[in-house]
């Protein structure tokens, strides 16, 4: 079975850098020409039924369909040219594997992809379709982070983790950043904001972005049920794993337990853990359709889930919330919206 994120041969960096806000900023220069910065984009509508001013960072209209291009990216392009002959590996669901995928593609560096047998179809073939070899395992009987590993130490390829790695942490915080620049620029005070968390590499980076420049706002991570580590282990103070037993509409977010080094600034950032179900993932998916007119995955719209269902604890002021992505395979998103059509039925 999948276990925690493993550390690799990481190409002459060093897990244990820090990150930092200058860190950051030096990933978002190095994504300027890479990363769409997405806009905050508000609907009358949501904010109505919220009762406070929405910002939606829609990543899912990131390239790639997400926002793991920005970690991947900035990862890629700091191994030394003399190295990247010799290939990168990572093990995804799809969203990080179509990360790597393109900044493999666009820095000619060749991409072996690790990924569940049973991962939706469209992220599989986009991710072919941009050059990567993909390499399928079964996620109830396989270690994907021990395949990769072996395939790194067969190939002398360079392993890149989804989350757990500081500079891909701090390319997945340039997320953070422009929201924070963005409400700086705009004199808008974040009250919170919200971010899905899988690994946590997402909700790291951008709250020490946004921490820099506003202190005060309050940062939840927001997690399918069933896969609620990271709330757990931010109750605990300490890691703990998920169970893994049960299902989730929300492929991208099943990790296990939060990265060793995501957890220690999650825990010192982070007012806590929400946590959704399918339904009402499944009607943030409708909604975000409907009246936002955006594509979103399951694992991309649980942000959006958790203020519908009212799981933000006094959910007023100015808050932001991440559509991390839109990689929804079709089967699934005609079962979710066509469920609604039922039910009005």
């Amino acid at each position: 079975m999948e276990t925690e994120e493993a550390a690799g041969d990481n190409g002459n960096r060093t897990d244990g850098d820090p990150v930092t806000p200058g860190r950051i900023r030096e990933a978002a220069s190095r994504l300027r020409k890479v990363a769409w910065r997405t806009p905050l984009i508000e609907s009358d509508t949501l904010n109505s039924r919220v009762g406070a001013r929405v910002l939606v960072k829609p990543e899912c209209l990131q390239r790639t369909g997400s926002f793991k291009i920005r970690g991947a990216f900035n990862r890629l392009s700091l191994i030394p040219r003399s190295e990247r002959k010799r290939g990168v590996v990572a093990f995804s669901s799809g969203n990080h594997a179509q990360g790597v995928a393109e900044a493999a593609r666009r820095l000619g560096i060749p991409a072996t992809i690790v990924m569940p047998a049973d991962a939706p179809s469209l992220k599989l073939e986009r991710t072919r379709r941009l050059g990567a070899r993909v390499v399928l395992y079964d996620r109830n009987a396989e270690s994907r982070e021990l395949r990769a590993r072996e395939i790194a130490e067969e190939s002398g390829a360079i392993l890149v983790p989804s989350f757990d790695d500081a500079d891909v942490i701090c390319g997945q915080g340039t997320v953070g950043l422009e929201i924070v620049e963005e409400a700086v620029r705009g004199e808008i005070p974040l009250s919170a904001v919200l971010f899905p968390i899988g690994g946590g590499g997402l909700a790291a980076g951008s709250a020490v972005a946004i921490k820099e420049r506003s202190p005060a706002t309050m940062i939840w991570g927001v997690e399918p049920e069933g896969w609620d580590d990271t709330a757990r282990s931010l109750r605990l103070g300490k890691i703990v794993a998920a169970s893994g037993k049960a299902g989730s509409l929300c492929d991208a977010l099943m990790a296990f337990r939060p990265g060793r080094l995501t957890f220690p600034i999650l825990h010192r950032y982070l007012e806590g853990g929400l946590v959704v179900n399918d339904a009402q993932v499944a009607e943030a998916v409708r909604f975000a359709f409907s009246e936002l007119k955006l594509v979103v995955e399951p694992g991309g719209a649980v942000a959006l889930a958790a203020l519908l269902a009212g799981r933000l604890p006094m959910p007023c002021g100015n808050i932001a919330i991440v559509l991390s992505g839109g990689n929804i395979d079709p089967a699934t998103a005609a079962s979710i919206l066509n469920e609604d059509q039922e039910s009005v039925g």
